[in-house]
């Protein structure tokens, strides 16, 4: 067992420790930055537009009763969107933001399924693209470094 120790204790020394901050060349970060910054702009922009428009605009309502959704759902969507754009612009801890991240990619995978069940999948493409801006912004995300 000790040797099995041992082992390890000279593999690490062997092998010096490697993060992501030792692998992104400088001008790399910055990129990275605006990446993650533009992304969670764009993202968080149409989240908001979109709880807005369930609250405010009959067409929507129209829309969640043909996806086969009930009234009150349309609602509680929009508040969910409206805290989750919140936690992801807000000074909150990381494990908050991670929740909104997670809530946000459960929704809009839920969403490409069901526009896709309805009315077929060349429905489902905003929900792909803000899926895509999520991932996006989750990736170069400061959480993403560590």
């Amino acid at each position: 067992m000790n040797e099995l120790w041992l082992w390890r204790e000279s593999e690490a020394e062997r092998w010096p420790e490697v993060s992501a901050d030792t692998l992104v060349a400088p001008e790399t970060s910055k990129a990275r930055r605006i990446g993650f910054y533009v992304s969670t702009g764009l993202f968080s922009a149409m989240m908001a537009l979109s709880a807005f428009a369930y609250l405010t605009q009959p067409m929507m309502a129209q829309a969640f009763t043909h996806l086969g959704f009930p009234p009150y759902f349309r609602v509680e969507l929009a508040i969910a969107k409206l805290l989750g754009v919140a936690a992801l612009l807000a000074p909150v801890p990381s494990r908050v933001k991670e929740w909104a991240y997670a809530g946000f990619g459960i929704t809009l995978i839920s969403a490409v399924i069901a526009h896709s069940t309805t009315d077929g999948p060349t429905t489902a493409v905003a929900p792909v693209v803000a899926f895509v801006l999520l991932a996006t912004s989750y990736l170069t995300g400061p959480a993403a470094k560590k």
